[in-house]
């Protein structure tokens, strides 16, 4: 079981280190695009607690930080 343990926390910091590095040569809006559908998903899932309401906080965070970034 500690195993698996170690296998999921390495995949998580791998899966961290490849997402800062594709992160290197986006535009401004590009990166805001992606952060805002990040928070806005995480608040969704946060606020209702679905699949569905997790999609629509990473949409609707992805147009707001897309227009931020313009």
């Amino acid at each position: 079981m500690r195993s698996m343990q170690r296998v999921g926390a390495l995949a998580v910091v791998a899966a961290v280190f490849a997402s800062l590095a594709a992160c290197d040569s986006m535009t401004t809006r590009q990166r805001d695009t992606a952060i805002g559908a990040g928070v806005g998903g995480a608040a969704g899932a946060a606020i209702g607690g679905s699949a569905w309401s997790t999609l629509g906080g990473a949409a609707v965070g992805g147009v707001i930080g897309n227009q931020v970034g313009k």
